[in-house]
């Protein structure tokens, strides 16, 4: 069995392009047995960091600690999964905070990561990620209008935790008419189409 894990960080949830780009993707891939497990970070919202996660992050508290309780199957959710799907919007040139707050559930020192005078050293199983990025306006190409944090941080933030097969598919000029969505969308579509058997035969 192939599971995936699906992270869904917009507003638009299911209706939205990366959502629905990303189950044809997996539904074309021809992936036998695939179990695929769905987060809406928005619909369902986890909890933001509070005062007693901190206090337990930094007095060393034990793993099984009840502070860490939505940490904890954050990050064993991520572990139980073959690969990971990121459907997310660019919001103000990163991501929105919907991911960053899982983000910062999933970072986690001496579960996720080892810190090490040379930086973090991950401690989870590497796994093919997809991550879809929405945006109005144009970030990558020679349209492009705006700053792109969002790649680089999470890049980044992924790869301290051991995730650095990484691949991001731009769905871009959403504002600009029914053409530019349908041309962004196959573009998309195209460059997953070759990268996701890749990802299947290396599983």
């Amino acid at each position: 069995m192939t599971r995936i894990l699906l992270l869904s960080s917009g507003p638009y949830s299911d209706v939205s392009h990366g959502y629905r780009l990303a189950m044809d993707a997996i539904a074309a891939s021809g992936i036998d047995n695939v179990q695929i497990t769905e987060r809406d970070l928005v619909r369902s919202p986890i909890p933001p960091i509070d005062r007693d996660y901190a206090i337990a992050v930094t007095s060393r508290a034990t793993p099984d600690a009840k502070e860490f309780a939505w940490s904890e199957r954050l990050i064993v959710e991520l572990e139980q999964h073959d690969m990971l799907f990121i459907v997310t919007p660019m919001h103000n040139f990163t991501v929105p905070a919907a991911l960053k707050l899982w983000i910062d559930h999933v970072i986690r020192i001496n579960r996720s990561f080892h810190a090490t005078p040379q930086g973090k050293v991950g401690l989870l199983k590497d796994r093919a990620t997809f991550v879809l990025v929405s945006s109005g306006g144009f970030y990558v190409g020679e349209r492009a209008k705006q700053a792109d944090f969002l790649t680089p941080y999470l890049r980044y933030a992924l790869a301290s935790i051991g995730i650095d097969d990484v691949h991001f598919f731009p769905l871009q000029g959403l504002v600009f008419g029914p053409e530019a969505v349908a041309q962004t969308v196959h573009e998309a579509r195209q460059q997953l189409s070759e990268k996701l058997p890749l990802a299947i035969a290396n599983l």
